[in-house]
């Protein structure tokens, strides 16, 4: 079936867009929601006369989410979290609680649903988390939980000297 959708529906397209999805999808949820409405010929008519306002719209989204991901991209936020025996942690760190990391250490505000699509955060250190903000624009977030920005620099300034050192070492026995 045939629809014209009203709205961003993930993994199918945006406002504007004529997609074709199963007829209980549309009767079921997309029509009730509003998300999406029939694309009959009166309906694409219309669709046409509103096209201008539709990417007028499109292209405020885009900036905003440019604009927002500048403001993340690469920033670290830091996550509290109970930490037990080797660097595990009991339970987890969810989307919503880095969504709330961010808005609160960063000021910029994030839709939990948006926040890393993977798996939960279960041990400590640090953690590179994908924002999806708008389609196919998306920030990466370092979330660290149960360590600081000073104690992750310092930890790989000693790996980086414990390779300098084995690579010495590996020279002189080659000698």
């Amino acid at each position: 079936m045939k629809v014209i959708l009203l709205g961003e529906l993930r993994g199918k397209g945006g406002e504007g867009d004529i997609v074709d999805v199963a007829q209980g999808f549309a009767e079921n949820f997309l029509f009730p929601n509003k998300i999406a409405q029939p694309a009959t010929p009166g309906n694409i008519k219309q669709l046409e006369e509103r096209r201008h306002n539709i990417e007028k719209r499109e292209a405020e989204r885009i900036a905003s989410a440019e604009a927002t991901k500048a403001a993340l991209d690469g920033k670290s936020v830091t996550v509290d979290a109970k930490i037990g025996e080797e660097g595990q942690l009991f339970g987890s760190v969810t989307p919503a609680q880095i969504a709330e990391a961010i808005q609160a250490q960063l000021g910029v505000e994030v839709d939990r649903k948006r926040v890393g699509r993977g798996n939960n955060i279960k041990t400590s250190g640090k953690h590179a988390v994908e924002v999806n903000l708008y389609r196919e624009i998306s920030a990466t977030v370092n979330v660290l939980v149960g360590v600081t920005e000073e104690e992750i620099v310092e930890e790989e300034a000693e790996a980086v000297e414990t390779e300098e050192a084995v690579e010495a070492e590996t020279a002189e026995v080659a000698e």
